[in-house]
């Protein structure tokens, strides 16, 4: 639904180019390098034009090889890819340093770039909040002297704006205006309030002052105790006609544990309360207590919220109770977009009755910064959010619980949002998605057709060898590339899948979204064996990508001991042919465990047949001086020990597939 996504580009693989795991050793990296170079080299190349596409793949696969060489350049592309590699603005990054302390070092420049850029704009933020009454729904108030009318009433009930704009004066200086506006059943009320922060070395210091109901006063601040410990405190003076009213609220907070923070906080003036607070965020869950004491309420409270990261979705459930009363909460919030969600909460409390809650909101990004004085780190987070507003939706739904009210509650947004999906979000979604694809294709317009000439003359050069390898397969009736297709296509289409295409003439043309990859898979492959590995496969010698952000499959037709075979890969899959005794249609070939137990069982044939040939032979070494008695005496201990080698093997037949005929033939072949 945003039209502003970060367009991608296409980033080389250096492990696909040179056909490598990513965890391939210096002794894997140099062979592959010397094949290629076998291929690519220009001195192997004396033709002009051949020379130049020789060139051309030789210097790409010589980048690729000194980068992965290299350790230090190596972990920084493992962490970062190839835009780790541009160390324009890099500040001195030790060899010695982790794969971690480089990303670590990255996002710190990443991050005062975007400091940088954010300090040329203003930020505006706001909240809207519109108060619904709907109560006449499903308790309507009769009333002989007033015509209540047919359907049931909704109304306004009140209304809240707020408005902020941040200016950055400098690096660790910000000026916040913020103003707000409330209006409830006829009597409205508002402020303004003017900010002024500063950065410190172990905090922030702010100053404030507006007006609303009289003047206001006021000052904040944060200091880092040690890097567990920080205290936050403020005061403020409210100037009323009569007189003026202080307030004073002060928190410190622990870090418990890595994901675990406790606070304590103090508030004095208007209202007085002490509120403990635990609160523990992973990456699966996030989960509060709180504990407040104080007047004219004290309450427990406690909330679990469940990430599903990869669905964009969060479910949370809360309880409250309390001297005000009793308040359960249950909702979902899910991510419509890149940088907004959508939530839903069913509020069902004593006395406050049934509230619906629906909220729009973009999503906020909190940038951890951090500061360094000798040998402590402090750690604070910058809130980045993007100009836009905030809509929050409160509907009154009952005074009282009323299960018809509660289920209404809870369908009603469910049912909404499935058809708004269908209807509204996937359509705009994938519109979007279309649309950032054409874009890519355009900005990348001009590294992709250079993949592609890369390609072209990658296959030029490889006739030669792609010849020679296949004489050598099919003498020894072994690997054969018949077909070999790659791009956009369906696995269940797979079979119709063509390099032509018919258009609404009739007429053929070159299929755009497929290339053939035939002569390049052919050369990959090695003593009858082709092997590709967990990347994207446009990045090998004689690839390219013809449908650049969409998925895409390989296709390969072969034959292997003349007969033949076919496969469909997904474009990230590993692909190993031909596997053992592939393409079996007896359950044996479907089960890996009955396959290990069939190899398990030649390999023990073969052992015990080779002991006995041993033994054989040691007989017959010896047959010629031994004397009648000791013929005698040596065939009954071998008597014994094909007893006892009978009874060992007759043990393993509970962990293995042999019977007791089975036994006796493998002890015919120690025999």
């Amino acid at each position: 639904m945003d039209d502003n996504e970060e367009v991608g580009y296409m980033e080389e693989d250096y492990y696909s180019a040179l056909n490598l795991p990513r965890d391939a050793t210096q002794e894997e990296i140099s062979k592959a390098y010397r094949n290629l170079s076998k291929i690519f080299h220009p001195d192997k190349h004396d033709n002009g034009e051949n020379k130049q596409k020789a060139e051309l793949m030789f210097n790409r696969t010589k980048k690729a090889y000194k980068v992965l060489s290299d350790p230090h350049q190596r972990a920084i592309y493992d962490s970062l890819g190839v835009k780790g590699l541009e160390t324009e603005g890099w500040e001195i990054v030790h060899r010695t340093k982790t794969p971690n302390e480089i990303r670590e070092e990255y996002e710190r420049l990443a991050q005062e770039r975007e400091e940088r850029r954010l300090q040329q704009k203003t930020n505006p933020r706001g909240n809207i909040s519109v108060h619904i009454n709907a109560t006449d729904f499903f308790s309507r108030y009769d009333d002989d002297y007033y015509d209540t009318g047919l359907l049931p009433s909704i109304e306004v009930s009140g209304m809240s704006m707020s408005q902020s704009i941040e200016a950055p004066l400098s690096r660790t200086e910000i000026a916040t205006l913020s103003g707000s506006l409330h209006l409830q059943n006829g009597v409205g009320s508002g402020n303004f309030l003017l900010s002024g922060k500063r950065l410190i070395n172990k905090g922030w210091f702010e100053v404030d002052c507006g007006a609303g109901n009289g003047p206001v006063l006021g000052a904040k601040g944060s200091r880092n105790l040690t890097n567990r410990i920080f205290l936050t405190g403020g005061t403020t003076f409210h100037f009323r006609p009569n007189a003026i009213i202080p307030g004073l609220t002060g928190t410190m907070a622990i870090q418990l544990d890595r994901n675990t923070l406790g606070y304590l906080t103090y508030n004095a003036g208007l209202q007085n309360s002490m509120s403990t607070v635990v609160e523990r965020n992973t990456e699966k869950y996030h989960c509060n207590l709180t504990v407040t004491l104080g007047i004219p309420h004290c309450y427990i409270a406690a909330s679990y919220t469940r990430k599903f990261l990869e669905q964009g979705l969060k479910l949370r459930l809360a309880l409250k109770g309390g001297t005000f009363g009793f308040l359960s909460e249950c909702g979902a919030e899910k991510k419509v977009s890149k940088y907004s969600s959508l939530s839903a909460t069913v509020c069902v409390g004593v006395p406050s009755g049934v509230t619906l809650k629906i909220k729009y909101d973009p999503f906020i990004v909190l940038i951890p910064c951090e500061v360094q004085e000798g040998e402590l780190c402090f750690r604070f987070f910058c809130r980045v959010v993007r100009s836009t507003q905030t809509y929050l939706f409160p509907i009154h739904l009952s005074e009282e619980i009323i299960p018809a009210a509660v289920f209404y509650a809870t369908v009603t947004p469910l049912v909404t949002y499935f058809v708004l999906k269908k209807m509204l979000f996937d359509p705009m979604n994938e519109a979007t998605k279309q649309k950032n694809i054409e874009r890519v294709k355009e900005t990348n317009s001009v590294r992709m057709a250079e993949k592609r000439k890369e390609a072209e003359s990658a296959i030029s050069l490889m006739g030669a060898l792609f010849e020679r390898i296949r004489k050598n397969e099919l003498n020894s009736q072994g690997l054969i590339i018949v077909s070999a297709l790659y791009g956009k296509f369906a696995a269940s289409d797979a079979g119709n899948v063509t390099l032509e295409e018919a258009d609404d003439m009739g007429f053929l043309h070159q299929n755009p979204l497929v290339i053939d990859v035939r002569i390049p898979l052919q050369c990959l492959v090695k003593d009858s064996q082709l092997t590709l590995y967990s990347s994207s496969k446009s990045e090998l010698p004689g690839f390219y990508d013809p449908c650049f952000g969409e998925e895409k499959q390989l296709k390969i037709d072969y034959e292997f001991r003349n007969n033949s075979y076919s496969s469909v890969f997904a474009d990230l899959d590993p692909v190993r042919i031909p596997i053992n005794d592939f393409n079996r249609t007896d359950e044996s070939a479907e089960d890996p465990d009955s396959e290990m137990e069939e190899e398990n069982e030649r390999n023990r044939r073969l052992h015990i047949e080779s002991l006995g040939q041993l033994k054989s032979a040691k007989l017959k070494s010896i047959e010629k001086s031994l004397t009648e008695e000791q013929r005698k005496a040596e065939k009954e201990i071998e008597q014994t020990q094909l007893a006892a080698i009978y009874e060992l093997l007759k043990k393993q037949a509970d962990s293995s597939n042999l019977n007791e005929d089975d036994l006796k033939k493998q002890l015919s072949l120690y025999r």
